[in-house]
């Protein structure tokens, strides 16, 4: 039994869903009819990293399951208050030599990522940005304007991407204002939009979005985030939809997570139930060792057997690249694949 069977409001505007999101583990655990010492619960870790379950995306997990795939993205647990060496508050130097001025980050040549917002809809716990200080890359509309003057500088920047925090939860308005400033940068020909909220509160996908985000110059395409197959249901597939019927091209990046997706039947399944929906796996990422993470890593040699197990089961276009992202490198670092099939 999912939650799908308790009564709860499903209000199809997308900002009351996120005012209204689950933030207390209390009020998590009672949803699913679990008790705190059945899953490690641990409050005090949300202290710096609060809590934040949309009930759509909640509602998709399971009742009464403690270990529940979708859960454990987002549950505080004791695990996190652990100190582990190698494990820090910027993972991949996003701090140091890659910002590029308030708002702006480039790590690799011919692109630039634009810090929209900090804001999430969901906390995932073990996001490399948990400790990103935010405060210090809000930009004013002037201050975007500024931004984006230093891509026009710069005619070896062709891509742009939107990040932050989510960059979807900015405002039609505010988000139609930057596109159109960024499709005024003649050596500027895609947009790329890193967002989780197609998955999370899928109705954020509305028709002034498509419009504020979709602009007859550039070419755009939308990576979403999702790391289980449980993740996807006919809510999700209508959002996807909408932004495929613009042209919009549509990749998912995974994380690659202990107890959650470190199973070869559950990466192809992953994989497959993407492509049902219109979207093509794109990368499937090492854990990032962000302060607070540690539980959910999966050894490089265990990572690299299961995805040769994918690719012996599925079509290459089914398979994510398995990377890591180094601070400093000249781009995402892709890991061994265990060699005579793992």
């Amino acid at each position: 039994m999912t939650s799908d069977t308790l009564p709860i409001r499903q209000d199809r505007d997308w900002q009351e869903q996120l005012r209204s999101a689950i933030d207390s583990t209390q009020q998590l655990l009672a949803l699913l009819k679990l008790q705190p010492r059945q899953v490690s619960a641990a409050p005090a870790a949300c202290a710096d990293f609060p809590l934040k379950v949309p009930l759509a995306f909640a509602r998709r997990m399971q009742v009464g399951n403690p270990r529940d795939p979708l859960l454990l993205q987002v549950l505080a647990r004791a695990e996190e208050l652990l100190e582990h060496p190698g494990y820090g508050r910027d993972p991949v130097g996003e701090c140091g030599a890659a910002s590029h001025g308030k708002g702006i980050i480039q790590k690799y040549h011919g692109r630039v990522l634009l810090l929209v917002t900090g804001a999430c809809a969901i906390n995932c716990r073990y996001c490399f940005r948990r400790h990103f200080p935010y405060s210090d890359h809000q930009n004013s509309r002037g201050e975007w304007r500024e931004a984006l003057e230093r891509v026009a500088a710069d005619p070896g920047v062709e891509e742009v991407i939107l990040s932050g925090g989510d960059p979807l939860l900015a405002s039609d308005r505010y988000l139609g204002d930057l596109v159109s400033q960024i499709a005024a940068i003649g050596h500027v020909r895609r947009l790329r939009i890193h967002t989780r909220l197609p998955v999370v509160i899928p109705d954020r996908v509305t028709a002034g979005l498509l419009e504020a985000i979709c602009n007859e110059r550039l070419q755009t395409v939308v990576v979403i985030h999702c790391n289980h197959a449980n993740e996807l249901d006919a809510s999700v597939d209508t959002a996807l939809q909408r932004l495929a019927r613009r042209g919009i091209t549509l990749l998912n990046q995974a994380v690659l997570l202990a107890g959650i997706n470190d199973d070869e039947q559950a990466l192809c399944d992953l994989s497959e139930r993407l492509f049902r929906a219109g979207v093509l796996p794109y990368y499937l990422h090492l854990l990032d060792r962000v302060q607070g993470a540690a539980h959910f890593e999966v050894a490089e040699d265990r990572a690299g057997q299961l995805i040769t197990g994918v690719s012996a089961r599925l079509p290459g276009y089914l398979v994510p690249k398995l990377v890591r992202e180094v601070a400093g490198a000249a781009a995402k670092t892709p890991a061994a694949m265990a060699k005579n099939g793992g």
